[in-house]
């Protein structure tokens, strides 16, 4: 969002744009997903996910609350929210960000990362999920503030970075090595977001355009279909793993019937979405009135 959006001028019109774009991206399958695991939970299916009563739906369509992979959902909107703030101070205060970023990550160390969590006249909420992943949203902040202006020497741009991509399976307990609180912490450890930033850094930064591993069509395809991937995939996990296969056969079958789901969902309702609101987004406004 900051590549996108922070060069250009903190006006009405263009904070309008950002936030349709940004929610229409988000928002119309997250509800349609949201209200069709409601529905099957109700009539005794959770196959989807599990919303078993209308005020875990409204927790989820009020976006403070997330079950199962819906958890990010409400944070990354949270996100978009708290990004104004960065935007707005972008152009003639740009110092403002740092101080702010730093100052949270304190605040977020000192307080132990809070877990704000409960219930509102029974609707529930987590707070808790956006301020564990607030530190990587500001990594994310930073490198896309500098990346056309950060100059990175010639013998560096090296296709060998690729290889920090090996660093990412390491974070996790089962296969880390690491002994220190950071192995049970994981993500709310800031020796994690260190390795994790320096693995960002790298891809971004120090890898070549035209890698073969990052661009190709496949990985196009992927990322066109990796939002309803995301969403889609663990009911067809959960569903796979009652069969009577192999662990490895598992994996190919949830595999295969996740990306044929995603692109179904991609291919038949976000893309004409997007296209819709696209135009809508574009259409001068005497157009739009007539």
């Amino acid at each position: 969002m900051s590549y996108l959006y922070l060069n250009k001028t903190f006006t009405k019109s263009n904070i309008q744009h950002y936030l349709l774009a940004r929610f229409a991206r988000v928002l119309p399958l997250y509800f349609v997903v949201v209200l069709s695991a409601y529905f099957l939970t109700l009539s005794g299916n959770d196959s989807l996910y599990s919303i078993p009563d209308f005020n875990s739906l409204l927790g989820h369509l009020l976006l403070v609350y997330g079950e199962s992979v819906f958890w990010s959902i409400p944070a990354e909107i949270q996100f978009y929210f708290i990004f104004l703030i960065f935007w707005f101070f972008a152009k003639q205060r740009s110092g403002y960000i740092y101080a702010f970023i730093v100052g949270v990550m304190v605040l977020l160390f000192l307080t132990n990362f809070p877990r704000w969590y409960g219930e509102v006249y029974e609707i529930p909420y987590n707070f808790f999920n956006v301020l564990r992943s607030l530190p990587y949203f500001f990594v994310g902040v930073i490198f896309g503030m500098h990346y056309h202006s950060f100059k990175v020497p010639g013998y560096l741009r090296k296709h060998g970075f690729i290889l920090v991509l090996g660093l990412i399976p390491l974070m996790y307990p089962e296969f880390s090595f690491v002994s220190s609180d950071a192995k049970r912490r994981m993500w709310l450890s800031y020796e994690v977001l260190f390795v994790m930033s320096t693995v960002f850094f790298c891809i971004v930064f120090l890898v070549p355009n035209n890698n073969i591993v990052l661009v190709n069509k496949l990985g196009d395809f992927l990322g066109k279909i990796s939002y309803s991937l995301y969403l889609l995939h663990m009911p067809i996990i959960v569903k796979v793993n009652q069969f009577t296969l192999s662990v490895e056969m598992k994996l190919l079958v949830s595999l295969v019937l996740s990306i044929c789901a995603a692109y179904v969902s991609y291919r038949y309702f976000e893309k004409p979405l997007a296209i819709r609101i696209r135009k809508s987004i574009n259409r001068p406004k005497g157009n739009m009135a007539s």
